[in-house]
């Protein structure tokens, strides 16, 4: 700081001196005029002296400012043409108007009067935007730009060696994924010892070979199970790959005649092993229930990809999990003061068979039962149903509309939810959040979004039908429920919907449900009465499949006519047609549905899995029976997307 600055000038204090003194020598002089006299001379040199310095005070600080302000406009002009940071001013039009000779520098030209574009396409989106922080790459540079919206400048900031640390860190973050064998016990049933080493062996080189190609830590954990430590980096190599690895064991176990297949759950995101661990076990366990034979990749943000899926799930289920898990219901109901039972939205036959089942397991063991069912909410073959349940007025008192269900939910509550697993489309997804005790039971592959905390799941992706699990549930009562014909005909109506009458999804165990039903009473007769159409219908169905065309390699898609809205029911009856032509391997059918929302329906015979496709569409379902729902979007725009899926589902890309 100058000296001058620090003997700063004081006026008011030297003014207050100056008074204090002239008093103190005009008293002096009253008592001694002589002495007065020579003080009155000493203030005034002293005030000459003191006007001097003041003078000389305002002409050193006017200096003083005036090179002060030199230094700092030579600085900023050094700065703003010297220093490392690219500087741009753009007006109104997004055109440039100025750089600054770095920048200059680094484009190697001078764009004044030029388009943004010209830097980048992306650039003057983000302005648009008034994004105030954002990356943009040039000429193969990555740079951080500072915008300020109010000034119209951009700030480029040389952020490239940045971005690459960070890229490393993340290509560098530990992934663990568990290998699980899907069918091994199964398959290797019944077969001798050498056989069952030499099919092992097999999977074992596949799976080793794999690991060094990509650099991949495996160990073995149980004779069905592996434990994989790898990196994010890698886990890009392979999903570029689309995890052949799952294509190898099937064809290497192919050699020894049989189908052994592989899924895979990893945890990614995280950088605690732990919770690594933890997101990787619930992948496996996801890609389990959605029948194996693929692979689920969990994020910590909860974000799931799917890779694989496309084989049909080879059915592994025993009659001892189903007694087991039929016992198990049987605690939860009698330690419940009373059991309400939900299926999902618009119900269909399997929903409504399958909750008459549950209802009649309930009664079995002294407790009240009630099905949750919005009545303004059900399609034309559910409403002949339930005509004919009006018609038992005992049954009929079972049924309760959702608001009713939530003014006498109590704590003890058991939840019974059949036909679904996703709490979106259940009947009353609040009443999930009053219940303590939740049991889930469903046939669908397992989706992301699921209940949570449920006491009991029962999913089985190998079934045809819910109404086919709650039957066997029926069967392993210990106090055999008292089914009417009305009830079994209800459950054997479930099963004959999603099999297409024994057509598509059916095993040894869905005759025997059936042959089970038809002892009880079941009568086909009354089915084929519920599966009937008027002739308005079935004419609107026909003009509907009218627009069918085929898509790459017997992929049939129909839309609905614009403006034209058709039922739910209806459009997968489309699909369900579509799929009885010749060459067609898989059909779907876009259409408006009532409350104006666009709805697509699929169909397939196994060969290709129609849910992974509908996933891509945020929709679900099973591997031949899905669909999802679009909004704001039109039929044209929906089938255009619906084929980019389908392409992305032949190149093996991500179900999500």
């Amino acid at each position: 700081m100058p000296k001058f600055l620090m003997r700063r000038w004081h006026g008011y204090h030297v003014i207050i001196l100056f008074v204090i003194a002239a008093l103190l020598t005009g008293i002096l002089t009253y008592f001694e005029w002589r002495l007065g006299t020579a003080g009155f001379v000493l203030l005034g040199a002293v005030a000459i002296l003191v006007i001097r310095a003041r003078i000389q005070f305002e002409k050193d600080l006017a200096e003083y400012i005036s090179t002060l302000t030199y230094r700092i406009n030579k600085a900023g002009e050094k700065a703003v043409t010297r220093m490392p940071v690219g500087m741009v001013l753009y007006n109104e039009e997004r055109e440039i108007q100025w750089t600054n000779p770095y920048m200059q520098k680094l484009l190697n030209q001078d764009l004044t009067g030029v388009s943004m574009d010209a830097l980048s396409d992306e650039l003057i989106e983000s302005v648009n935007e008034e994004k105030r922080t954002f990356f943009l790459n040039i000429y193969t540079e990555n740079y951080r730009v500072v915008h300020e919206p109010e000034e119209r400048l951009l700030y480029f900031l040389n952020a490239t060696e940045e971005q690459e640390f960070k890229e490393k860190f993340l290509r560098e973050k530990t992934v663990i994924g568990f290998i699980y064998l899907d069918n091994y016990d199964e398959v290797t049933q019944g077969l001798e010892d050498q056989v069952r080493s030499k099919l092992l062996t097999h999977v074992t080189e596949a799976i080793t070979s794999w690991s060094k190609e990509h650099d991949v830590l495996v160990r073995r954990i149980a004779s069905d199970r592996f434990i994989a430590v790898f990196n994010e980096g890698i886990l890009s190599d392979l999903e570029a790959s689309r995890f052949q690895l799952l294509e190898d064991i099937k064809e290497n176990t192919q050699n020894e005649k049989v189908a052994l297949t592989l899924s895979v759950g990893i945890g990614s995101g995280e950088t605690s092993l732990r919770e690594l661990g933890a997101l990787a076990q619930s992948s496996l366990d996801l890609a389990l229930g959605r029948g194996g034979d693929q692979v689920a990749i969990k994020e910590r943000n909860g974000k799931v990809r799917f890779y694989g899926g496309k084989s049909n799930a080879m059915e592994k289920r025993t009659r001892v999990r189903a007694r087991v898990i039929s016992h198990a219901i049987r605690d939860f109901i009698k330690e419940s003061d009373k059991v309400y039972i939900m299926g999902h939205k618009n119900p269909d036959m399997d929903s409504i068979g399958a909750a008459i089942g549950i209802l009649k397991i309930a009664e079995a063991n002294g407790k009240d039962g009630y099905i949750i069912l919005d009545t303004g909410d059900i399609n034309q073959s559910v409403q002949k149903l339930l005509k004919e349940v009006e018609a038992e007025g005992e049954l009929w008192a079972r049924f309760i509309s959702p608001d009713e269900a939530r003014e006498e939910v109590t704590n003890n509550t058991l939840m019974i939810v059949v036909d679904t697993h996703k709490p979106k489309l259940v009947q009353e997804p609040k009443l999930l959040g009053k219940v303590e005790r939740t049991i889930v039971i469903d046939h669908h592959r397992r989706g992301e979004d699921f209940i949570d905390d449920a006491v009991l799941v029962y999913m089985e992706p190998y079934a045809s039908s819910t109404a086919e699990l709650v039957t066997e549930l029926l069967e392993y009562q210990p106090r055999q429920p008292q089914v009417n014909t009305l009830e079994a005909t209800a459950l054997l109506a479930g099963i004959i919907v999603d099999t297409k009458s024994f057509a598509i999804r059916t095993g040894s165990r869905t005759f025997d449900a059936a042959a089970y039903l038809r002892s009880r009473g079941a009568d086909t007769t009354l089915v084929q009465k519920l599966m009937k159409e008027d002739l308005d219908h079935y004419v609107k169905r026909s003009k509907l499949i009218e627009q069918a065309h085929i898509y790459s390699g017997g992929m049939a898609i129909a839309r609905g006519y614009a403006g034209e809205t058709y039922g739910q029911v209806l459009i997968a009856q489309a699909a369900d047609t579509l799929l009885s032509m010749n060459d067609v391997i898989a059909s779907f059918v876009i259409s408006k549905i009532e409350d104006g929302r666009l709805s697509i329906s699929a169909r397939s015979l196994g060969e290709v899995n129609v849910q992974v496709i509908m996933e891509k569409m945020n929709g679900g379902g099973h591997l031949t029976n899905a669909a999802t729902q679009l909004e704001n979007m039109t039929e044209e725009e929906a089938e255009e997307l619906l084929k980019e899926k389908i392409d992305e589902y032949f190149k093996g890309g991500p179900s999500t």
